[in-house]
């Protein structure tokens, strides 16, 4: 596998090179600014006292996400959705993916009634914009639970935060699997997919399609291998920002 060598450079099971600035929003209780390669999204996280009408009176708190891009993340500007009014299925469908891959990581009793919203904005895109959105997340919802702690809107004994959470983009082209995929890669790609691994291990979320021929069980297990291996690497880069306290940290890997 790692002779055949990417337009990028790259091996087939590389990463991009990563950068994860945390802290990089002054207002937010949490945020980072996370690069893949040339994709990059802005995180922040919002810590609010309660929850949604629904959730109230039950003694658990509520991690959501809401995710969009710049009108010029892409080579040719697009509208603001909230200009167009109405928000995207593709939108929807990603959002709900980073909330679900926040919550999975979160004990909500824990918690408390209180709520974490996530924002991702796509500041620039290169492929991948959902997975970094999520690897990015997690740094910024760590951040405002440490900050719900110090402020004594979370219980000091309580541990809210059960595991570390990121995301990776598998492919598959001219029958080779590979990892991270840039866009050009992604286009082209004969199987695209996308993987949200736990610290642990443990898969919260596998998208696979085949955009050509059908993938077999085979190249399944080949690709799911890739996602996790690129997975603990985004897992020991967040550890990394996390790890020293200081709000500002810049962690990179190539």
């Amino acid at each position: 596998m790692t002779e055949i060598i990417r337009a990028d450079g790259r091996t087939p099971d590389q990463l991009r090179p990563i950068t994860i600035e945390r802290g990089w929003s002054q207002q937010a209780e949490g945020s980072a600014l996370i690069s893949f390669g040339r994709t990059r999204v802005l995180c922040t996280a919002s810590f609010t006292g309660g929850v949604p009408r629904w959730l109230s009176g039950k003694g658990k708190g509520w991690v959501t996400a809401e995710y969009s891009m710049l009108p010029r993340s892409t080579n040719e500007r697009t509208d603001r959705e909230s200009v167009k009014g109405r928000i995207g299925g593709r939108t929807h469908e990603i959002s709900r993916l980073i909330g679900r891959s926040l919550r999975a990581v979160v004990d909500t009793k824990a918690l408390g009634e209180n709520t974490i919203v996530l924002d991702c904005d796509v500041l620039q895109a290169d492929g991948g914009t959902r997975t970094a959105a999520i690897t990015g997340a997690y740094v910024a919802l760590a951040d405002a639970l440490a900050w719900g702690k110090e402020h004594r809107f979370i219980a000091q004994r309580a541990n809210p935060l059960i595991d570390s959470v990121a995301a990776v983009s598998v492919g598959i082209i001219d029958g080779e699997p590979m990892l991270d995929l840039a866009y050009v890669e992604d286009v082209r790609a004969e199987t695209d997919m996308n993987v949200v691994v736990t610290g642990r291990g443990l898969f919260v979320e596998v998208q696979g399609t085949a955009e050509g021929a059908p993938f077999d069980r085979r190249e399944l297990g080949s690709l799911l291998d890739l996602a996790e291996s690129g997975c603990r690497e985004l897992a020991s880069l967040q550890s990394r920002a996390l790890g020293s306290g200081d709000d500002d940290q810049d962690v990179a890997a190539s």
